[in-house]
């Protein structure tokens, strides 16, 4: 956009002698935007899968002794934890089991 506007800038308002500089500039600025924007866009890895899950932390809502369940960003999952938690408490997922998340107490 900025080297659009830079050519009408040039070729139309701008006296000749700033035509030129004008242009190049801009043309800078846009390949300098334009590997910006890029380089973010692949700067991390995405996140998705049942392996985002390890390492979560989850509130206990039905008491876990050896089974129960968790509230793990907004959604409910079976859970089993050999230590026993209350509800409530805090867990941090270990594993998963199928679609049983196995936690322990948070420390």
């Amino acid at each position: 956009m900025i080297l659009i506007i830079a050519v009408f800038l040039g070729l139309y308002v701008l006296p000749q002698s700033w035509a030129v500089p004008v242009i190049a500039v801009a043309a800078v600025v846009e390949v300098g935007e334009t590997i910006f924007w890029w380089w973010f866009s692949r700067r991390g890895k995405a996140k998705v899968g049942a392996e985002t899950l390890l390492g979560a932390t989850a509130v206990v809502v039905s008491v876990c002794r050896p089974l129960g369940q968790v509230k793990l960003d907004g959604e409910l999952w079976q859970a089993r934890c050999e230590d026993g938690a209350d509800a409530g408490e805090t867990v941090r997922v270990t594993a998963l089991d199928g679609l049983t998340l196995v936690v322990e107490p948070a420390t």
